[in-house]
């Protein structure tokens, strides 16, 4: 229970504070208040975005500080700005936010969608250094103070506020002012900033952002929503990549503007990765002296480095990108520390060779920590964040308060079950098994009226078994596409949903079939981030989403073994399991929700794999999955 001097204080603007949520503010106000660092699971439905805000808020007001919340997810963005709104309204505060989402995705210039995130900052820097962008010469003066048109519309916003990002962007339309900087000046004055993880994940970005927003670390609150994905995006943001391919494309554009002798460096650059993978198969480790020695047998790797940047940044001016920085940025990355990071070529034939080398980041906390313990407070929340030690560790929390909270919704309503009878175990799949996972799938999507979702681990054995899968019922089927538009998306989403309900044909079972199947990846679209409720009455994970075992699983392996002697279960078992529960999650979505999730894979039942599952799911195990499926609708 709250104590009545904290329910006065915090800001929490609903008529109740649902009883799961007492636990999560009170654990949340005493580790902000301590100056403490909490992670935390918490699953859907305990609504953690306003458990998290209402303490944290009030914490902010009373110390000068600011909140971060940190999300990458679109729909999040929105939840959190009509939270705020919901709360202003409620205490008549003045309560001012800034939403800001990728720069890119904010600009209102043609044509800049399609370039590379670095490629358009470097872009968007050289336009506005010649004074050629009008949406930032009407928003800030040269000496980068905001113009008198630019105050009175951010004066508008505060009083409409908080805004989401879209009222930014439509006022910069309006306007012909530039959406990020009207953002940004909003975020000077800001209670509250939404924001991707880069902007303050990202040290470069970080330090020209608060400096932009004249704000510090140590004065922040930082609360990251879906906190499974930092690990994984911060590895991304370190990680940098070049190819034979790349250095190809840079070739070309060298020549275009006549610079023989950067061709000249870039075919000994080329030349050079030929040359260390002549040893590899198709993938292997390199170290840092192999490119460094064989580009230095033709000429000094700094001097090559120093001009290929002097020419890349020129031809940057003459367009919008340039594949010529983009080696040279990747060769000055590649002197970095060996140190939590791994060094890997690949290479491939496709009429002619392919090489791709990468300078991959293995370890997180290599930007988290300096992230978390220069905060005044850390928050790491998400419905999958189990086990929290191990979030601990890969994330370098020192000391830290660890909370798992347990699911509000009746246990009656759902059913955990592992079907051990096939497995998608790369040894063992060929068509016969294939065949056999579809079968089963199509027991069970036509014993249940109404809504399913299958979810796969690669695109690959989605059609494979889908083929088969067609056989099996006589529901319509929607499949998730690679590289589907937002739109196709949407479209996708809403025809699924209205198919709940409507009956079709059958000859494959005695009752009449109603609902479809959708048909997705673990890792893709649908299997995280969307939300269905009264829509889905069963999830099947087929398999085990598990990292292809290339040479950077075993070596992430390899580098949590040496670090905390769980390699296999931090660098391979249990990111797997949180893609499961991931997609386990798009079933239950509300109180009334009644659905079964099953895990289909002879795996799930070994204790390596059982053991990582939240001990309050009380999995079954059991091959007579109809009859069980019949006791739980039915009875």
């Amino acid at each position: 229970m709250l104590t009545e001097e904290l329910q006065k204080e915090i800001y929490f603007p609903y008529p109740k504070v649902r009883e799961i949520q007492t636990d999560m503010i009170s654990d949340v106000y005493d580790s902000i208040k301590n100056k403490k660092h909490i992670i935390m699971h918490a699953p859907t439905g305990i609504g953690k975005t306003i458990a998290v805000l209402a303490p944290a808020l009030s914490l902010a007001m009373k110390n000068n500080l600011t909140i971060f919340f940190l999300t990458s997810r679109q729909t999040q963005h929105r939840i959190v700005v009509d939270t705020l709104k919901q709360i202003k309204q409620k205490f008549n505060i003045e309560l001012e936010a800034a939403d800001i989402i990728g720069k890119k995705w904010m600009c209102l210039q043609n044509g800049v969608e399609v370039l590379a995130t670095g490629s358009f900052h470097e872009y968007c820097k050289a336009f506005r250094d010649e004074s050629k962008c009008e949406f930032f010469s009407n928003t800030l003066k040269p000496n980068l103070q905001p113009t008198v048109n630019a105050k009175q519309t951010i004066e508008e916003l505060k009083i409409i506020g908080p805004c989401h990002v879209q009222e930014f962007i439509e006022q910069g339309r309006k306007k012909t002012m530039c959406p990020y900087e009207l953002a940004a000046l909003a975020a000077g004055n800001a209670k509250v900033v939404i924001a991707d993880y880069y902007y303050i994940f990202n040290s470069g970005i970080r330090d020209s952002f608060l400096i932009k927003i004249n704000k510090k670390l140590e004065n922040m609150i930082l609360i990251v929503d879906e906190a499974h994905n930092l690990p994984n995006r911060i590895r991304e943001l370190l990680t940098q990549k070049t190819s034979s391919l790349i250095i190809e494309n840079a070739k070309k554009e060298a020549r275009k503007y006549g610079y023989d002798e950067t061709v000249e460096n870039l075919e000994i650059v080329e030349n050079a990765l030929f040359e260390i993978c002549k040893d590899i198969d198709s993938e292997g480790v390199v170290s840092k002296n192999d490119l460094v020695d064989a580009v230095s047998r033709s000429k000094s790797y700094n001097d090559i480095t120093a001009e290929l940047l002097f020419i890349g940044e020129d031809i940057r001016d003459k367009q919008k990108k340039s594949f010529v920085l983009g080696v040279a940025k990747f060769l000055d990355a590649w002197l970095g520390s060996d140190i939590g990071f791994g060094r890997i070529l690949s290479k491939m034939i496709d009429k002619k060779l392919k090489v791709n080398l990468a300078y991959r980041c293995l370890d997180p906390s290599i930007a988290a920590k300096e992230v978390i313990y220069g905060s005044y407070s850390t928050v790491l929340m998400s419905g999958t964040l189990t086990p929290t030690s191990m979030y601990k560790d890969i994330l370098g929390f020192n000391e830290v308060v660890e909370k798992e909270y347990k699911s509000p919704f009746p246990k009656k309503n759902r059913l955990n079950l592992i079907i051990p009878k096939t497995t998608t175990k790369f040894v063992e799949r060929n068509h016969k098994q294939f065949e056999e996972i579809a079968k089963v799938c199509g027991d069970v999507v036509n014993l249940i009226k109404g809504n399913a979702a299958i979810f796969f681990p690669s695109y690959d054995l989605m059609q494979n078994i889908g083929e088969y899968f067609g056989k099996e019922t006589k529901k319509p089927i929607f499949m998730e596409k690679q590289n589907m538009t937002k739109q196709d998306k949407e479209l996708t989403l809403n025809t699924f949903k209205n198919h709940k309900d409507v009956k079709c044909e059958s000859s494959l079972s005695l009752t009449q079939l109603t609902g479809a199947v959708l048909l997705g990846t673990s890792t893709g679209s649908f299997g995280e981030g969307i939300d269905m409720p009264n829509v889905l009455k069963a999830v099947i994970i087929v398999g085990l989403p598990l990292n292809k075992p290339d040479v950077e699983a075993r070596l992430l392996i390899e580098y949590y073994d040496d670090k905390f002697g769980k390699g296999f279960e931090y660098g391979y078992v249990l990111p797997a399991i949180t893609k499961c529960l991931q997609n386990a999650g798009r079933c239950i979505r509300s109180e009334t929700d009644k659905g079964a999730i099953i895990f289909l894979d002879e795996r799930y039942a070994w204790r390596n794999y059982y053991q990582c599952f939240p001990e309050d799911w009380e999995i079954e195990v059991d091959l007579d999955y109809e009859n069980v499926l019949k006791g739980f609708f039915l009875g």
